[in-house]
C-alpha cells in the first residue's frame, strides 16, 4: 500500500463532474420505484435491502461491492478516468466542520442551513433526491448537520482498535461501530440515515474510507483473511432460524451491475475489483 495522496483541484473537479453526470444526465436503468437517475439506482440498491446489509456479516462485503458499482458507473457511463477517492477521516476526526471536503468550490459544498437543513453551497446544492428519507420515496434536498463531536468516531485510536482484533467475527462489528458511525453522524442529515444515506455523494468517500480500513485489517494476515467471513445474513432471525454468512452468499445489486458472491469481493486486487489503495 502506498502513502496517501491528495487529489489536485482538477482531479476533484473531474470526480465531481462525473458524479453530477450520474445525477443529471444518465437516466435510471433498473426500473426500481422512484428511481429517476443512474445515481438513484445506486441509492435504491442500498435502500431496498438496508436491513440485511447492516448489522450482519454482509455489511462490509456488500458495501465494498457498492463502492465498486459506483466507480464502475462513473467510469463506464460518465467517462471518468480517475479512481474512487476516499476521505481521510482519521485526519479530520473531531474537526469535520473545517475539512476541505466541504469546500464550496473544490469540494462537496457545506453544511445544511435553516430549519430543513438543506445544503445551499457547492455542486449538489440544488439537487433533488427521489429516494428517502429512510424507506420513503419523497422528493427532498440533500441535508447535512455536521457534528464535530460525533466525527471523533473516525479517529485513529478507534480505527486502530478495530485493526488489532484477531478475526472477522470481532473486527466487522468494530468497524461498523465507531469508524462507520463517525463518518455518517459526523456529516449528519441524509448521511445519518442508515437507509438512504447514499443520497449524499459523500457516502461514497466515507464508505471507501471504511473499506480501506477493512483492507488494512485483511492485509495484516494474508491470505488467511481473504476467506475469513462470519456473522449472520440478517439483522433479525428469519422464520427458519439464523443463517450464517458464507463466501458463497450472493450480494444483490438490483441490476445496477451484476450480482457477485462474497468470495468475489474479499480480495480488492482480485479479478472483479482489480484495485489498489494508495
Amino acid at each position: 500500500m502506498s502513502c496517501r495522496q491528495a487529489l489536485s483541484d482538477a482531479e476533484k473537479r473531474a470526480y465531481i463532474d462525473a458524479e453530477l453526470c450520474l445525477m443529471w444526465r444518465i437516466p435510471q436503468r433498473t426500473g426500481l420505484e422512484a428511481a429517476v437517475s443512474r445515481f438513484d439506482d445506486l441509492v435504491k440498491a442500498h435502500q431496498l435491502q438496508a436491513n440485511v446489509v447492516h448489522g450482519d456479516g454482509w455489511f462490509l462485503p456488500f458495501h465494498r461491492l457498492h463502492m465498486h458499482a459506483h466507480e464502475r458507473l462513473l467510469r463506464e457511463e460518465c467517462g471518468y478516468t480517475g479512481a474512487q477517492p476516499y476521505w481521510d477521516e482519521e485526519a479530520d476526526a473531531g474537526a469535520f466542520s473545517s475539512s476541505v471536503v466541504f469546500d464550496a468550490e473544490t469540494g462537496f459544498g457545506g453544511n445544511g442551513v435553516g430549519a430543513d437543513g438543506c445544503i445551499q453551497t457547492g455542486p449538489f446544492a440544488n439537487y433533488t433526491l427521489h429516494t428517502g428519507p429512510s424507506f420513503e420515496n419523497v422528493d427532498h434536498c440533500i441535508t447535512r448537520a455536521i457534528d464535530d463531536d460525533a466525527s471523533r468516531g473516525s479517529a485513529t485510536d478507534a480505527v486502530d482498535s478495530c485493526l488489532a482484533l484477531p478475526d472477522f467475527a470481532t473486527a466487522w462489528p468494530c468497524m461498523e461501530g465507531a469508524p462507520h458511525l463517525g463518518g455518517h453522524n459526523g456529516v449528519g442529515g441524509e448521511m445519518s440515515n442508515p437507509i438512504s444515506s447514499p443520497g449524499d455523494p459523500l457516502f461514497y468517500l466515507h464508505h471507501t474510507f471504511l473499506d480501506r480500513v477493512w483492507w488494512r485489517w485483511q492485509q495484516q494476515n494474508l491470505p488467511a483473511r481473504l476467506s475469513d467471513i462470519a456473522g449472520y445474513t440478517t439483522q433479525e432471525p428469519p422464520a427458519g432460524g439464523w443463517i450464517n454468512a458464507t463466501l458463497d452468499d450472493e450480494l444483490n445489486m438490483y441490476g445496477v451491475i451484476p450480482n457477485a458472491l462474497i468470495r468475489d469481493v474479499m480480495d480488492v486486487t482480485g479479478d472483479l475489483l482489480c484495485m489498489e489503495y494508495v
